[in-house]
């Protein structure tokens, strides 16, 4: 079940992408605040509900947290959308969740008019990238998929 991320979901939230093995102590830490800073408007502030939000999580519930993804607006643009996180339990990967958790990023964007969608990681050399972004090493790649026919 994918469902919006509650308060009560932010340690297994922070568990799970220390097992992926891809963040350092210090983006888990990171990651633990701005899920703190993320409930810490009134309740209504994490609601997909009203579509305004200009961010959101969201959790892969499978009796506990197996996956989850964090999106939110890029500041001073037309309702293009940065996908900054995504992760599925490595005891989970392999199942479709993954892509499941995407197309459910995707249909809730295009029903709040979202016009692109960004997805930046780190990658091989096969792709285009600015070396060194995140950390020696680790370059940055940038997706970009159109949510509508017009901006294909």
């Amino acid at each position: 079940m994918i469902r919006p991320t509650m308060p009560d979901d932010t340690t297994a939230l922070i568990a799970l992408a220390d097992a992926t093995g891809l963040f350092q102590p210090k983006q888990l830490e990171e990651l633990g605040e701005m899920l703190s800073d993320y409930f810490g408007g009134s309740s209504d502030s994490y609601s997909l509900r009203d579509g305004k939000a200009d961010r959101f999580w969201i959790t892969d519930d499978d009796n506990g947290a197996v996956g989850v993804a964090y999106c939110e607006m890029e500041r001073m643009t037309d309702q293009t959308w940065n996908l900054q996180l995504i992760a599925i339990r490595p005891d989970r990967q392999g199942q479709g969740r993954g892509a499941t958790l995407l197309r459910y990023v995707e249909q809730t964007l295009m029903a709040r008019g979202g016009r692109v969608l960004l997805v930046e990681t780190s990658g091989t050399p096969d792709f285009e990238r600015i070396r060194d972004f995140y950390q020696a090493g680790a370059d940055k790649i940038v997706y970009r998929k159109a949510l509508s026919a017009q901006e294909q």
